[in-house]
């Protein structure tokens, strides 16, 4: 088996309608994964007594989610070429569902463990890069997938951003348990609008799969998500498990350029990295994620901590960044056929940066909720004009036969992002900094957006096909340059 396998032509070129039709399934799996990610938060305290357990004890679950998603996304992205992309997506589904009848069901911690961290973390890492193939394959030209991206990057973005107030509302109008109820029943509409989805591509089962390399990854990838999550205990086990985590993922590199070389086909191709437009691309993904959650997390916190507003309560108040990421997303295609790819996501930089400047401002000298709700807007706009041409500029920039393996990269890197931005919020929250704790991890979080907008300076002006044109023809895109 050779490194590098032959390109694949797609079996039949899709019509307009079928491919409209797909997108329902992918939007609506990329929003219940992102929903799944952010309305734990608000029903800690419900399910902790509901269980007899400990608060710790749900956070340990929400942890083992994460860890669960982190090591097996490159993996998952793998198998796609492999397995297929359908299959995968459905097969996510199937196990995703499982784990959320199981969380429902649960009569303790362990089965909520087994159901909604370690079978909904799989679930995820299966059927989340077949979204990203899925819709770089089927919209082949700028204008379609910037609009086909800004449909599922809204539906992530208000899974994100309104889980809480989603979580709040059936937690305080039902329980907690309906919250997973919610999750199958979009499982089982997901599954039905997915029966005519068609790969474009034929699986590959005679690919070479990585074993080696799928574990050096996950154990890199779970040392470096619980570093980033022990930052708010002790920042020494943080520095400790981050360095053994880069360690390990600069063995996985090695073994990976070892495999190359010896004419086999490793878990991630080493020129992956080897693109500068690209690697520009996941730097901005990175930092849009980490400013949505960190966002999310610190205003949270701040609002229930501080303020004293209940889940519900604060929902609301998010509802502002919700409508802004929505608006900006939904209107990717007719941004997409007046501006750059690399204009918007410097537009998006600047203006969640701004509404950081704005949030902070407001809230700093009024006590009335509505002070949150301009630099809320702002945020969410920003981050809306932003998402879809990141992830856009990446998948973008590899031919058909590699998308499997950039999606699992690019969904490692956004899921880094949000964990980052959970850590560093809550590091600084509980760094004793009092009331101006909640001032100083804004601030940071902006200069973090400011590192994006410097990242988005460096991509070429012209970073996505023109009309027509398929990812197949950009095996040779060129790197980074003003």
């Amino acid at each position: 088996m050779t490194a590098q396998p032959p390109p694949v032509g797609l079996r039949h070129p899709p019509q307009a309608a079928s491919r409209r039709r797909v997108l329902a399934p992918l939007a609506l799996a990329q929003f219940i994964c992102s929903f799944a990610g952010s309305n734990m938060n608000v029903m800690i305290n419900d399910i902790s007594h509901d269980l007899g357990t400990t608060v710790q004890g749900v956070q340990v679950a929400i942890t083992i989610f994460l860890l669960v998603m982190a090591a097996l996304m490159i993996p998952g992205g793998k198998l796609t070429d492999i397995l297929g992309r359908r299959r995968c997506f459905l097969t996510g589904l199937v196990v995703y569902g499982i784990g959320a009848v199981l969380s429902a069901v649960a009569p303790g911690l362990g089965v909520l463990i087994l159901g909604n961290s370690i079978l909904e973390g799989v679930g995820t890492a299966l059927l989340i890069p077949p979204v990203y193939i899925l819709t770089t394959l089927l919209f082949t030209d700028l204008t379609s997938r910037a609009r086909a991206f800004g449909i599922v990057m809204a539906a992530g973005g208000i899974g994100a951003a309104a889980g809480p107030l989603i979580g709040g509302l059936i937690t305080s109008a039902i329980s907690w348990r309906a919250a997973f109820v919610f999750q199958t029943l979009v499982i089982v509409l997901i599954v039905v609008l997915s029966r005519s989805l068609e790969d474009p591509l034929p699986p590959d089962p005679g690919r070479h799969f990585d074993s080696v390399g799928a574990v050096l990854s996950a154990a890199g990838l779970v040392l470096i998500v619980m570093g980033i999550l022990a930052a708010d205990n002790n920042l020494w086990l943080m520095a400790a498990l981050l360095a053994a985590g880069t360690l390990v993922l600069v063995w996985f590199l090695l073994w990976a350029r070892k495999e190359q070389k010896a004419g086999r086909e490793p878990l991630l191709s080493t020129g992956l990295f080897r693109n500068g437009t690209s690697n520009l691309g996941l730097i901005t993904q990175n930092a849009q994620w980490l400013l949505l959650m960190g966002t999310s997390f610190t205003v949270a916190a701040f609002l229930q901590v501080v303020r004293g507003y209940d889940a519900v309560q604060t929902g609301v108040i998010f509802t502002a960044a919700t409508l802004g990421l929505l608006a900006s997303s939904l209107a990717a295609e007719r941004l997409a056929k007046r501006w750059s790819q690399r204009s918007l996501i410097m537009t998006g930089f600047a203006l969640a940066v701004v509404g950081i400047g704005v949030l902070i401002a407001l809230v700093a000298g009024s006590s009335g909720p509505w002070a949150f709700a301009p630099g809320l807007l702002l945020i969410g706009l920003g981050l809306g004009v932003m998402l879809t041409p990141s992830v856009n500029v990446v998948q973008s920039a590899f031919p058909e036969q590699r998308q499997g393996e950039i999606s699992g990269l690019s969904r490692s890197v956004s899921n880094l992002g949000s964990s980052f931005g959970t850590a560093i919020a809550g590091t600084i929250l509980v760094a004793g900094l009092s009331k101006n704790a909640y001032a100083v991890a804004m601030a940071v979080l902006a200069v973090v957006g400011l590192g994006g907008l410097t990242a988005a300076a460096f991509l070429p002006r012209t970073t996505a096909p023109t009309a027509g044109h398929h990812p197949a023809d950009l095996r040779q895109t060129p790197g980074p340059h003003r």
